[in-house]
C-alpha cells in the first residue's frame, strides 16, 4: 500500500469539494481500526480470523496495531474472511462533492504482479458497488482470487491492452472497451502494454 499527498478541502458556493490523497500512514491506521471493529462485529478470535484468510496470526496483529505495510492480497483475504467488500477496509464514508485527481489516492499494490489499484468510490448506504482505478503491467498476470457469492465485475478499458476476465476465459481488450464478467471466480488482469490502465467497478449483492 503506497499513498502521497494530503487532504485538501476547498469550498464553492457553499458546497465542500474533498480532493482525497491519504497518506500511507492515515489509511494504514484507518485500516487498523477497520479490521478491529469488523473483527469485534463477527465475534472472530486473532486466531480463527488469521486461519480463515491464511495469513500469519502475528501479521494480523500487527495491521490491527497499525504496523506494516498490507499488500492487496492479504486485504483482499481479510475481506474474504470477514464477508464484507474491501472498501470497508480502507475508505471511511464521505460526504458532498469529492475529487480525486489522477495519481491521488489510496494506492494497494499487488505482491506477485506489476498491478496497483486506487479505490476511487466504496459503497455507501443502500448501494452495493465500488469504483478502483487500476494500471497494470506486461509480466507476470494478476491473478485475483474469489469475491464475495455473487459480486459482479465491470470493467472499462483506459489505455493498453489486457487481458482480462475469468481464469481460462479471458478476452483481450483495447481503450474504450467494456467487459462484464464473474468476480465470485479466480479472475485476471493481464497487461499487454506498458502502463495499461482501466476503471474497475464491483457490484455486490
Amino acid at each position: 500500500m503506497n499513498t502521497t499527498g494530503k487532504v485538501r478541502q476547498t469550498e464553492y458556493s457553499g458546497v465542500w469539494s474533498e480532493q482525497v490523497s491519504e497518506t500511507a500512514a492515515d489509511v494504514i491506521a484507518l485500516t487498523s481500526m477497520s479490521l478491529r471493529r469488523e473483527r469485534g462485529r463477527t465475534g472472530l478470535s486473532l486466531t480463527e480470523l488469521a486461519k480463515r484468510a491464511g495469513i500469519a496470526k502475528s501479521t494480523l496483529s500487527q495491521l490491527e496495531n497499525g504496523v506494516g505495510n498490507p499488500s492487496l492480497e492479504t486485504l483482499w483475504a481479510l475481506a474474504q474472511a470477514l464477508g464484507i467488500p474491501l472498501s470497508r477496509l480502507v475508505d471511511p464514508p464521505r460526504q458532498g462533492i469529492q475529487v480525486i485527481r489522477a495519481g491521488e489516492g489510496a494506492v494497494l499494490h499487488a505482491e506477485r504482479a506489476a498491478y496497483d489499484a486506487a479505490l476511487l468510490s466504496s459503497c455507501p448506504p443502500g448501494a452495493r458497488r465500488d469504483i478502483y482505478r487500476v494500471i497494470g503491467q506486461p509480466g507476470r498476470p494478476h491473478l485475483a482470487p474469489p469475491h464475495m457469492p455473487g459480486t459482479m465485475e465491470h470493467l472499462i478499458l483506459g489505455s493498453g491492452r489486457v487481458l482480462a476476465g475469468p481464469e481460462g476465459e479471458a478476452l483481450e481488450l483495447g481503450p474504450g472497451d467494456y467487459l462484464r464478467y464473474p468476480g465470485d471466480v479466480p479472475h485476471v488482469f493481464d497487461a499487454l502494454e506498458p502502463d495499461t490502465t482501466g476503471i474497475i467497478i464491483m457490484e455486490h449483492v
